[in-house]
């Protein structure tokens, strides 16, 4: 390992960072759209239901693991491990994973840096059919030179903050950003709910009714959220975990963790809060299907709402600001966890691992720059290279890596329940209960296998 561990400055540093990696774009504009397709209301109780009952205990584990070891997932398994045990395989899924999500998730992040740009310039307001949108969006992903741009302005100034080191880089920029993020969400929640189609819009999102659960199909539903609630939290590829590595031991695990997802929910709650008033207001509500929520609607149906509105430069380009800051939020936390495997398996510095990865991560990136473009007739199992990627993150390594995480903490073939138990109540706050243990050692390991095979099917 190269040199003493960094530590954060301080606790709040911890939890926006660690907010940071989990709210991401599933938060901000595909959340608000699967409600709408899966009935508004009730869906959203029964999404922050499974949140409690599978996010909350992966992300105990994970922060768990990273904190009890002090290392990155790189590293954290061949430190807990007990002799002769093979779990320290999981650095293979856990470092493939974050590289493979990153090739892919810098260039939406490079989309959303475009369309900021397009906003602040005005140009894209002269066009208002969704139609002529879908067309534009088209067109601008099909550009390989302004996605390869865009992309690498991601990618350099995002490794370029994690070069200055944990607190002086990561820690400094991100609570400044989060910090913006949450301004921003809470400007534009406001200002939505004042429009005069919102009362219909917050009605459909916050009142349950029973017709609209019948029509998406119940267990539809409870499927639905079940897999958002799991993906939600970027769990399961130790992304969570190596900032459970960079703090003390003076705070309990679980009051963290339960902070941290309170931090996600409410950005997912309040981007509800948006769309929902904005899309009965100026899109007679929600046109999306269930099962086919994709960015086309954060390009065409939000892009045409901006459209329509009288402030609809400044409210496009403050959004599409706070969706860059959610994206980029994420970037630099997966960056971090990179940064982490480096320090900790070569002798390298920050600053020369940040130059190589920059022209790694640029590399591997370059299937989902041009999937929309130059490659865009390459189709492996019938989905481009983003898709394929994508996919394959969200739907084998989260799940994988999560079922992982909870057997390795709960089986005594592993690290075992009593050290999890003692390493996730050290500390002041609340304490995980006795009586938790049947579930998570044996209940919750079978619903995540259940939605890994539901996931590939």
């Amino acid at each position: 390992m190269n040199g003493k561990r960094e530590k954060f400055a301080s606790r709040l540093g911890f939890l926006l960072i660690s907010a940071g990696c989990a709210i991401g774009l599933g938060n901000v504009y595909r959340f608000p759209i699967i409600t709408g397709s899966y009935g508004g209301a009730f869906f959203v109780l029964i999404y922050l239901a499974f949140l409690v009952l599978l996010g909350l205990p992966v992300m105990c584990a994970e922060l768990a693991v990273g904190r009890a070891s002090q290392r990155s997932i790189a590293t954290s398994f061949d430190v807990l491990e007990k002799k002769g045990q093979k779990w320290h395989f999981m650095k293979y899924l856990g470092i493939a994973g974050n590289y493979l999500l990153m090739m892919c998730y810098t260039t939406v992040a490079g989309f959303m840096l475009t369309y900021l740009c397009k906003y602040i310039q005005g140009d894209i307001l002269q066009i208002h059919e969704s139609e002529a949108l879908a067309n534009h969006f088209k067109e601008t992903t099909s550009d390989p030179i302004i996605t390869l741009i865009a992309t690498f302005v991601v990618i350099i100034v995002c490794f370029a903050i994690c070069s200055l080191g944990l607190q002086k880089g990561v820690e400094r920029i991100t609570k400044v950003m989060m910090i913006l993020l949450f301004v921003l969400i809470v400007f534009l929640a406001v200002y939505c709910c004042t429009l005069s189609g919102a009362g219909e819009g917050l009605k459909f999102y916050l009142v349950p009714s029973v017709e609209n659960i019948k029509n998406a199909g119940i267990w539809t539903t409870v499927s639905a959220a079940m897999g958002q609630a799991f993906f939600t939290l970027s769990i399961g590829m130790g992304s969570i975990g190596v900032f459970g590595s960079y703090i003390g031991r003076d705070r309990g695990l679980l009051g963290e963790a339960v902070t941290i997802v309170s931090l996600d929910t409410f950005i997912a709650v309040m981007s509800g809060l948006i769309v929902f008033p904005a899309c009965f207001t100026y899109n007679n509500g929600i046109t999306a299907n269930a099962g086919t929520v994709d960015s086309s609607f954060l390009f065409t149906t939000l892009s045409k709402i901006f459209n329509s509105m009288p402030a609809g430069r400044v409210i496009g380009s403050l959004f599409f600001l706070f969706i860059l800051f959610a994206a980029l939020s994420t970037v630099i936390a997966v960056f971090e966890n990179i940064m982490s495997f480096w320090l900790e398996l070569t002798k390298l510095n920050r600053k020369t691992i940040a130059i190589i990865n920059i022209v790694l991560v640029l590399l591997l990136s370059l299937p989902a720059i041009f999937s929309s473009s130059l490659l865009s007739d390459v189709k492996i199992f019938g989905k481009t290279f983003m898709d394929l990627e994508d996919m394959t993150v969200s739907n084998l390594i989260l799940p994988l890596g999560s079922l992982i995480y909870i057997i390795f903490c709960t089986s005594r073939y592993g690290w075992g329940w009593n050290k999890f138990y003692e390493e996730i109540n050290t500390g002041k706050g609340p304490k995980l209960p006795k009586w938790i243990r049947p579930y998570m050692s044996y209940v919750l390991p079978v619903i995540i296998a259940f939605i890994l095979i539901i996931s590939l099917l």
